[in-house]
């Protein structure tokens, strides 16, 4: 892909609650639907594409949010993750299809296969890592059928279908774009079936790169294209030396004892080959956080998921998207503690640099928390005063991806 197209960015909605550190309760921010409203409106507002809401036993439910969200912003698409063995193929065309038509096509579908055997038990799935890969492919060859209009009756050894039709097809066609994430080899060919676009999480620059290769050749042998994208964070400060030490201070509270309670749930507890990889980029150690250029693991200490972080100024954590790009992502996901905030941040300081703009980048506008009706959010008093009104807040060890 040319450095020179335009990255696709979407934001993170944290479902699951929101804060200004990693491992600790201080400065918690709890996950109230008005809290959800004003990263999602400002993420409509300062540019974003989109969001991407999480799934899991500790989140709000991501359709019901979406759907709550989806008049209150104007251009923003929601990526809703869904978990296909918490229900049936035809439920959930049902439920997408609704949301494609209530948003005027602005509703796209994350699948998420699930690997931690505690959380999926909460939604009564006790399959294991080949089999629900297994299941998946069934769900989503049923769940594509419905949503196109053709014939879906099926029958397999987790799931069956017979004579359904949908009444109340999508906007998109042949069904709303499906994003998809899987590091093992039967992730990779579940992809490779049905998936849109083929999320991973930020890997250096070329341990990913093989595995898109690897991506690529399974959809070339099914007859098919995929797209790419990245799920990272984002530490943007004006200078290098800001960004590093925002990064020191998001992990200012973990203790030794919660890194090791937390690499043992991800080595040893989680059946997810992605969660394997991002947990031995840094093994665990405070000493080898910086694994690439501009690429920090700290999240990846005690935070399930998105593990890493591009840090630094606009114009070095551009370029590093930009190497990103070369590789062939298209999309990034993005995020970062606190999320209303950093919003900002990245808006103001990175889009110039990626050429996308929003009305935040219109100065006669103006920004603040009461969007658009107080001074200038442009100026460094904006940036205090947004801070001292912000409701406080922390972030918890085993988060959503």
């Amino acid at each position: 892909m040319s450095r020179t197209a335009p990255l696709d960015l979407y934001w993170y909605l944290p479902t699951h609650g929101d804060g200004a550190y990693l491992g600790t309760d201080e400065r918690h921010r709890p996950a109230t639907f008005g809290y959800m409203r004003d990263i999602a409106q400002a993420a409509d507002r300062l540019g974003f594409k989109g969001v991407l809401l999480p799934t899991g036993t500790r989140c709000e439910d991501a359709w019901i949010t979406a759907a709550a969200l989806i008049p209150l912003t104007e251009r923003l698409r929601f990526l809703v993750a869904l978990r296909p063995g918490s229900g049936t193929p035809s439920l959930f065309a049902r439920h997408a299809a609704a949301l494609d038509r209530i948003s005027g096509g602005r509703a796209l579908v994350n699948v998420v296969t699930g690997a931690d055997p505690a959380d999926l038990a909460g939604d009564g799935n006790k399959l294991s890592h080949s089999e629900r890969y297994e299941q998946t492919d069934e769900f989503l060859t049923i769940w594509r059928r419905i949503l196109s209009g053709e014939p879906a009756d099926f029958e397999g050894r987790y799931l069956s279908a017979q004579g359904i039709e949908l009444s109340f097809p999508p906007v998109q066609r042949p069904h709303p774009p499906l994003w998809f994430g899987g590091s093992s080899d039967s992730g990779i060919a579940v992809a490779a079936k049905h998936a849109d676009t083929y999320l991973s999480w930020g890997e250096p620059v070329g341990l990913l790169a093989g595995k898109i290769e690897q991506v690529k050749a399974r959809a070339s042998e099914a007859g098919r294209t995929i797209r790419f994208g990245l799920r990272i964070h984002l530490i943007v400060r004006e200078t290098e030396a800001e960004a590093w030490a925002a990064a020191d201070k998001l992990i200012s509270h973990v203790t030794d004892d919660l890194i090791a309670e937390a690499q043992h749930q991800f080595l040893n507890v989680s059946e997810s080959v992605g969660q394997k990889r991002m947990a031995s980029l840094h093994q665990g150690s405070r000493d080898k956080l910086v694994i690439g250029p501009n690429l920090w693991a700290g999240f990846g200490l005690v935070r399930g998921g998105a593990g890493t972080a591009l840090v630094g100024n606009p114009q070095n954590v551009a370029e590093r998207l930009r190497e990103y790009q070369e590789i062939g992502i298209e999309t990034v996901i993005a995020s970062a503690n606190p999320h209303l905030e950093e919003a900002f941040n990245v808006a103001e300081l990175l889009f110039p640099e990626l050429g996308i703009t929003g009305e935040a980048s219109n100065p006669e506008r103006g920004w603040d928390l009461e969007f658009g009706r107080g001074p200038s959010a442009l100026s460094p008093a904006r940036s205090s005063a947004r801070a001292a009104s912000a409701p406080q807040e922390t972030i918890v060890s085993k988060l959503p991806a």
